[in-house]
């Protein structure tokens, strides 16, 4: 079983996000902020995260940078509710962007095929 995290500071969306992809039979992590990803990360060992881009303490764009220093295999779908960053050059390192919505499908296709293509990391 796939081990998510979500890094999410809406608690709406973590919830929803958790139950729909429990159902889909993914063990799911969610924290409401960066706070200490990398050490979340090296604890939890999740084979993908999903990670907003707007959060009110931190940056998405500048946590998925820490994460490709250390974790360069670890899958990342960039999660927003706005499609402007996808021109960000800092978006470029994620493996997937998707716009949030309610309707999940486009995000569990990308988190699919995120984890049949996945290196392992070292």
């Amino acid at each position: 079983m796939a081990k998510i995290l979500i890094v999410d500071d809406e608690e709406g969306i973590r919830m929803l996000y958790s139950m729909e992809l429990q159902d889909e039979g993914y063990e799911v992590v969610t924290r409401p902020d960066g706070k200490n990803l990398l050490t979340v990360v090296d604890e939890e060992k999740p084979d993908c995260i999903i990670l907003d881009i707007k959060m009110r303490e931190y940056s998405g764009l500048d946590l998925l940078q820490e994460l490709r220093r250390k974790y360069y295999n670890l899958p990342v779908i960039l999660n927003s509710a706005y499609s402007s960053f996808k021109v960000d050059l800092k978006a470029v390192a994620a493996d997937y962007y998707v716009v949030k919505s309610s309707d999940l499908r486009e995000l569990k296709e990308k988190l699919k095929i995120a984890l049949e293509t996945r290196i392992p990391c070292p």
